[in-house]
């Protein structure tokens, strides 16, 4: 009996050890001496977060501009799958961001569309909440385009302005220029300036200080699609131009001296004889001042009911818009060298007018000098050069 009640108080001894190791040395969770555990979860951490969903634009906005992104955001979990259509039901194209918290459209809305949201989030308590709403964008009265005078991979003179034209009236220049960015591969001071409405529409030229930097690499962003131009007018569109500024020829037109001469990267390679506007006639003298080339023909005919003459000259160079060429001229030969003549034209003999001619490019300067009369503004389409430095900045909107 006694072996009995032994054996029976190390089992129960044995027992106990085993509840204390099990409790470490706590009471039991609930006991009456537990410690009380927070709101949440039972072990007193805090509980899952549901996903919530941010949208940008809001929910039911009628009147987004369509040139911002359009952004989900989610907080307390992921993006597990976005879709963003327009009434036809087309995708618009969008990306994540890398956490997965957020995704924005990568391409431009429509104006006066309307946009619907799908797709799910995954909160941290993994429940699913449904991407849903729509929003609609704003309706122009009318889309302006903006067109860049310099294509893309050209090469242009020292001179050449970069110029857009705008097919209407833009009312609020600030906000147009403040979407215009010229970037250079060497470093140009040049500013904005924006030159009176022509044809019913606005114009905006960019010019440097001095001649652009000969072999200057030049990349001109207008991000205007958006841009609010005043009067419910909006742009219509992005326009960019990447060119290249070539070799620096000037040519130094000296009327006084009977002579032009052309230089090409700082080196005289022409001296020609030349006739000059009619010295005794302010109508006929060539204006002085810096021209620029912007056309060129092999045959021009030329007319003037005025002076009488209908004719077709050859190789003539446009240096402004006011009927200044210069070209050949077999009819003053005897004056070029020697006497002004012409009815403001560059006169030169037909062999020098085409070596000259083929040297000319869009953008390159002539710059007159010698003679009674002042190039002006009304006298051309490229008058940006008449300007002096302060004038032209002051033409800036900002």
């Amino acid at each position: 009996m006694r072996r009995i009640l032994l054996i029976l108080a190390v089992v129960v001894i044995g027992s106990l050890g085993v509840v204390t190791a099990a409790s470490g040395g706590q009471l039991p969770t609930g006991g009456p001496s537990a410690a009380p555990s927070g709101p949440g979860e039972p072990d007193g951490r805090a509980p899952a977060a549901p996903a919530v969903l941010a949208y940008a634009p809001a929910a039911g906005a009628a009147d987004s501009s369509p040139a911002e992104p359009a952004t989900v955001s989610v907080t307390g979990g992921t993006l597990t799958d976005v879709t963003l259509e327009n009434a036809e039901g087309e995708a618009v194209e969008g990306e994540f961001n890398a956490e997965r918290t957020s995704w924005s459209t990568t391409e431009p809305l429509g104006y006066d569309a309307t946009y619907t949201w799908s797709g799910t989030a995954t909160g941290g308590d993994g429940a699913t909440v449904p991407l849903a709403g729509s929003f609609g964008t704003l309706t122009p009265e009318k889309v302006v385009r903006g067109q860049i005078n310099i294509g893309d991979d050209r090469t242009v003179g020292v001179a050449a302005p970069i110029r857009i034209q705008f097919n209407d009236h833009v009312e609020d220049r600030a906000a147009v220029e403040k979407a215009l960015k010229v970037e250079t591969s060497t470093p140009v001071e040049g500013s904005w300036g924006w030159l009176p409405d022509e044809g019913g529409g606005s114009r905006v030229d960019y010019r440097p200080k001095e001649y652009w930097p000969a072999y200057t690499d030049v990349t001109v962003t207008a991000d205007l699609y958006g841009v609010a131009y005043g009067d419910g007018r909006y742009g219509a569109a992005d326009v960019t131009s990447s060119f290249r500024i070539g070799r620096e020829q000037i040519v130094k037109a000296d009327a006084a001296s009977y002579r032009m001469l052309v230089f090409r990267d700082g080196q005289q390679v022409a001296d020609y004889p030349a006739s000059y506007g009619l010295d005794s006639d302010p109508d006929r003298n060539t204006r002085s001042g810096i021209h620029v080339v912007s056309e060129k023909f092999t045959d021009k005919r030329m007319t003037s009911e005025r002076y009488g003459y209908d004719l077709i000259e050859k190789w003539a160079v446009r240096i402004s818009n006011n009927g200044e060429f210069v070209h050949a001229n077999p009819a003053s030969a005897a004056a070029q060298g020697s006497a002004n003549v012409s009815h403001g034209c560059i006169n030169l003999s037909t062999e020098d007018a085409k070596a000259y001619y083929d040297t000319a490019i869009y953008g390159d300067p002539v710059e007159v000098s010698g003679t009674g009369v002042e190039l002006s503004p009304r006298d051309g389409d490229i008058a940006d050069w008449t300007y002096s430095w302060d004038e032209w900045t002051r033409m800036s909107a900002l």
